[in-house]
């Protein structure tokens, strides 16, 4: 700030820095001659704040003195405003060192009356003594060990309502700190309100879509405290948008337009009619049709996702020729997919292997987990069950139920689909009809399915081999590359490079330009986008069973008081259950291992088992887990391998689902029934398989019947 002139001019005098005039005087400030003086007015000095080195006001002496002050006074302010700022910390500071003892802790959004539940939070400072508190039960103990964070026993509230939790910490050197927080408590039945009401809204209104939103919906206004609002907001913003923001499952959606933009080419290329053409003189029957796709399904072995995705698109064409309904080349690409999977080396092994080694090690049981996989393998009844329904189906050409309508509606020519039916894919729209003029040929169709599976095996191994380098391994096997693998970064560059190998194996051989190989790329995407619009719906909905602990609910219906003689049945129905309701496999599998293992053992203690029998009961209970999942997995409506099954295929996902539903509750009611049967007679897992595989038989020879009866097809 400057001080007040009281003229509009002011003269200065130049001299130089070291305080001595021009002219060499030693005098500090002499006046220099007139032509050297500078005028500068009040207004540009204000304007500029001028500060020429060795230039003063004339007769400034005591005008600097008041202008010094002035500038004093005028900084006080800021300084006043520093040293508040350094207090203020100070205080902040010292008040955080008084509380940095106290915990912060995160509950669930909800809590289900009657199911226990943990909660998890930080603290900071050393080793302390924990309370839990709920309003009106007695205090349960807990410690923080020091390295800042801490999980509480579990945790039980019997009712419904609202409950405050409070967290207490104390410690030799501190007072006791406590955190405050309500907790929302629901009615334990009410987590099953959200699953059921899609399956039942689906089988009832015929449309996938606006069920799934429902029932997101009223599971998002469940979690949000029964506010609507907060309901539709989360409806859009958590779930839908959460499903799509995940890793994986962009991946899978990014993998299957890709792979649609691949079956596009190929069906632009007329590649697709070539192999029709080249089956049809081997394929000749609707039997051998549909031991072809099986056999099939049963190849590509590694991977469900890839297996449903390239077994559908490559054998439609084909069943479609000898008039199989697209409801039954569904069912056998979902039974080949899932089932195969989970019981070969694949994908699936480590981390089903992983899940049992864990919950050994935390248990205390001795066991090799990767010899007590395959010792399960026997007892999985339904996945094997399975596989042989869909066989005998097929080379017996006889079906029961809904299938058989279907299968007699294709084979008297009304079409492989119901009249008003809503495939899952657009397989028949005319830009992904053959371009006219070009020559069918099957291998413009099958190279491109080779190199798919030939680049996903050895991206599958690379990857695997990858990650175990990484990790200082150096002796693996086969089951060690392919579960260490990344499947879905290896599907997205295989169903890439096969899209960019197809391009240029058409456009070399002049079929189609680049530009026309584009636009079949682009129909294939736009086929897919109904399918994606499903499978994004199911994984929301997996993620409000998730947020409302719907299979923590259901398992807490199990009780410690058990013969161990049924443990195994009860096992499979619950996690068949949770897997239908669910959707998802992996999920039921990480819930229900860590609970069924150590509950197999103490049913078999307080039994008084011996050793051999409590082996018996322990194996036969984790391959109910692995069955059961599987089950939920292969026929749930809102499964994501359930929904890629009637995209593949071009079937109407409620039809697949209605016709396929009968065979599954079929072969899981003979799994449980004679399963439990073996362990009570004391037989063995093939004696089951070989009673199983003869009722499937008998059951097709007297209630099945040849959809082709009277069509003059092949019986």
């Amino acid at each position: 700030m400057v001080a007040p002139f009281h003229s509009s001019k002011m003269e200065f005098l130049a001299t130089e820095p070291t305080g001595r005039s021009l002219n060499g005087s030693a005098q500090p400030h002499t006046t220099v001659p007139s032509q050297v003086r500078t005028k500068v007015s009040k207004a540009q000095l204000q304007k500029k704040d001028m500060r020429l080195p060795g230039i003063r006001p004339v007769g400034a002496s005591k005008e600097k003195t008041v202008l010094t002050t002035t500038r004093c006074r005028n900084r006080l302010p800021t300084i006043a405003s520093i040293v508040v700022m350094i207090v203020w910390l100070s205080f902040v500071g010292a008040v955080d060192s008084v509380f940095a003892q106290k915990p912060s802790f995160s509950a669930p959004d909800v809590v289900l009356s009657g199911v226990p539940f943990t909660v998890k939070g930080k603290y900071t400072g050393p080793a302390a003594k924990l309370q839990f508190v709920v309003a009106g039960q007695s205090p349960v103990e807990g410690r923080s060990n020091g390295d800042g964070e801490f999980e509480s026993p579990e945790l039980t509230i019997p009712d419904a309502g609202s409950r405050l939790l409070v967290v207490k910490s104390s410690n030799q050197s501190s007072e006791t700190k406590a955190r405050t927080l309500r907790l929302q408590v629901l009615p334990g039945w009410i987590s099953l309100a959200p699953p059921l009401l899609a399956i039942l809204l689906t089988l009832y209104l015929r449309q996938v879509v606006p069920s799934l939103l429902c029932a997101i919906f009223i599971g998002g206004t469940l979690t949000a405290g029964y506010s609507l609002t907060g309901g539709f907001i989360r409806t859009i913003d958590q779930y839908i948008v959460g499903a799509l923001a995940d890793r994986d499952h962009a991946s899978i959606v990014v993998f299957s337009l890709l792979l649609g933009g691949l079956v596009g080419m190929i069906s632009r290329s007329g590649g697709t009619h070539g192999i029709v053409e080249r089956l049809s003189t081997f394929a000749t029957k609707a039997s051998h049709g549909q031991v072809a796709t099986w056999l099939m399904g049963i190849a590509i072995f590694f991977d469900d996702y890839a297996n449903t995705l390239i077994v559908g698109n490559t054998m439609r064409p084909v069943t479609d020729r000898l008039r199989i309904s697209r409801e039954k080349l569904s069912y056998i690409v979902d039974s080949t997919s899932a089932p195969v999977a989970s019981l070969f080396i694949s994908t699936w092994i480590g981390y089903e292997v992983g899940l049992i080694g864990d919950t050994f090690k935390a248990t205390g049981i001795e066991l090799d987990p990767l010899q007590t996989f395959w010792a399960t393998v026997p007892y999985r009844y339904y996945p094997i069950l399975a596989l042989f329904m869909v066989l005998a189906t097929g080379a017996m050409n006889r079906d029961f139920g809904p299938m058989l309508k279907a299968e007699r509606r294709a084979r008297q020519g009304k079409g492989v689909l119901r009249e008003g039916a809503e495939p899952a894919l657009d397989a028949d729209a005319p830009e992904l009809q053959p371009k006219p003029g070009v020559p069918h040929r099957w291998q413009n169709a099958a190279i491109p399915i080779a190199i798919l599976i030939f680049s996903t095996m050895t991206g599958l191994i690379w990857s695997g081999y990858t990650a175990l380098s990484n990790a200082g391994e150096v002796h693996f096997t086969l089951e060690d590359l392919l579960s260490n693998a990344n499947s879905y970064q290896v599907l997205l560059g295989a169903s890439l490079f096969s899209l960019l190998a197809t391009t240029l194996l058409l456009c070399v051989q002049k079929i189609l330009t680049l530009e026309e190989a584009i636009e079949a790329s682009i129909s294939g995407f736009r086929s897919m986008v109904m399918a994606i619009v499903i499978l994004v719906l199911a994984w929301s909905i997996g993620d409000v069973c998730k947020d409302l602990h719907t299979a923590n609910y259901v398992v807490s219906l199990l009780s410690n008081r058990l013969n161990p003689i049924f443990l195994p049945g009860l096992v499979f129905l619950f996690s068949a259950f949770v897997s239908f309701a669910t959707g998802t496999s992996w999920a039921t599998m990480a819930i229900f291992m860590p609970l069924t293992i150590p509950l197999a053992v103490r049913v078999s203690e307080a039994a008084g088992l011996p050793p051999g029998a409590a082996e018996t009961i322990l194996i036969a209970a984790i391959s109910s887990v692995l069955a059961g999942s599987v089950f939920g997995d292969h026929c749930s409506p809102i499964s994501d391998t359930t929904i890629l099954s009637s995209m593949a295929s071009a079937a109407d996902h409620l039809d697949h689902v209605k016709t396929q539903l009968p065979y599954a509750v079929f072969i899981a009611l003979i799994s449980v029934s004679f399963g439990t049967c073996s362990l009570y007679f004391d037989l063995g897992p093939w004696s089951v398989i070989l009673i199983g595989v003869a009722l499937v038989v008998g059951v097709l020879l007297v209630f099945g019947e040849s959809p082709s009866r009277g069509v003059g097809a092949d019986e």
